[in-house]
């Protein structure tokens, strides 16, 4: 049951932008419906399996399952804010680099929650990469690409840290 409309002041990408919504409204459908922010996928709607991944507060979240009146004065970062086409993220270009992708739809999801894992862990072994993308679910079968690009990517970010 929803709530009536206010007006939500988000943070995301590091533009803040003030959205009329109901605040029980799932994070997921203001990003791509008000924001036009499409790097999160709607798989499940149920938080199962990480397509609408998003990073909050250096978190990895299921925007799909937040209602937005949880993410006010907190930091969203999507896909679309680590980088660029021209200037990718070392994660985002891990992946482009190793062809992880086949349908690419779980991509935001992987590349979202291995932002988060080598943020706090830039020397992964391959068993802690499997672990954190455990939850993430690819049904095309790129998850050996997946792997290669993450423990590429790892190698990117440990030389930009040291």
């Amino acid at each position: 049951m929803s709530m009536t409309q206010a007006t939500i002041r988000l943070t995301v990408n590091g533009r803040t932008h003030d959205v009329n919504a109901a605040p029980d409204t799932a994070l997921l459908y203001v990003l791509r419906n008000d924001l036009e922010l499409n790097g999160p996928k709607y798989g499940c709607g149920l938080g199962e399996c990480g397509a609408c991944t998003v990073i909050i507060d250096g978190m990895a979240a299921r925007s799909c399952v937040i209602p937005i009146e949880g993410c006010v004065d907190r930091e969203v970062l999507t896909l679309e804010g680590l980088g660029s086409r021209h200037d990718p993220d070392p994660v985002q270009d891990a992946f482009i680099r190793e062809n992880a992708a086949q349908c690419g739809y779980c991509l935001n999801g992987m590349i979202m929650t291995a932002k988060v894992l080598l943020a706090g862990n830039p020397h992964p072994s391959e068993r802690e990469v499997m672990e954190a993308l455990r939850y993430n679910l690819c049904r095309c079968g790129a998850h050996i690409e997946i792997m290669r690009a993450v423990m590429r990517a790892a190698g990117q970010v440990a030389e930009a840290q040291d």
